[in-house]
C-alpha cells in the first residue's frame, strides 16, 4: 500500500512527495513488459552471443522486483531513491515508463498530474484503502480486479 506524505507549507515536501510516488518498485508498473530489436549483435554475462534482429521480451515487472537490485521488494520504501540509498544502483534498475529513445513521451506529463492530484486530494481528504481485498489481474496492463477502492473523508468534516 502507497501512503503519500504531504506537509503544507513545507518548500521540501515535493522532494518527499516524489520519493514516495517514485519508491513503489514494490507497485506493478501499468505495462510489465516491452520489446526491443537488437541492432547489433549482443553479447550477454554468460559469453552468450544474441544475433542482430533478434527481439528482446524487457520485463519491467520483474526487474522491479529483483531483489539483486532491490532489498525486499514487495516492501514499500520511499528511502529507496534518497541519493545516498540509489548511488550505487543501475539507472536501468527503476524503469516504469521504459527507457531510452522508444520509452513512454507521456512520463513528465504523467507525473506532473500525478502530483498535482495527489496534492489536491490529500489536502482537501483524509484517504483511507478500501475494506476489500486487493486483487491484481496479470494482463498486459497490471490493474485491481474491480477498481482500487479508497475512502475519502473531507478534511474539517465533523
Amino acid at each position: 500500500m502507497c501512503v503519500w506524505v504531504w506537509l503544507q507549507g513545507r518548500s521540501d515536501q515535493l522532494a518527499l512527495h516524489h520519493h514516495v510516488h517514485q519508491g513503489e518498485p514494490e507497485a506493478p508498473p501499468p505495462v510489465t513488459t516491452v520489446t526491443r530489436r537488437f541492432n547489433q549483435d549482443m553479447t550477454v554475462p554468460e559469453g552468450r552471443v544474441i544475433p542482430k534482429g533478434n527481439i528482446c521480451l524487457v520485463s519491467i515487472y520483474g526487474t522491479h522486483h529483483n531483489p539483486e537490485l532491490w532489498p525486499n521488494p514487495e516492501v514499500y520504501d520511499p528511502s529507496r531513491f534518497d541519493p545516498d540509498n540509489s548511488a550505487n544502483r543501475p539507472s536501468l534498475a527503476f524503469i516504469p515508463f521504459s527507457a531510452g529513445p522508444r520509452n513512454c513521451i507521456g512520463q513528465n506529463f504523467a507525473m506532473a498530474e500525478m502530483r498535482v492530484v495527489v496534492a489536491l486530494t490529500i489536502r482537501r481528504f483524509r484517504v483511507t484503502p478500501g475494506k476489500a481485498e486487493v486483487r491484481r489481474l496479470n494482463q498486459l496492463i497490471l490493474r485491481a480486479e474491480g477498481g482500487l477502492w479508497l475512502q475519502l473523508e473531507p478534511i474539517g468534516a465533523p
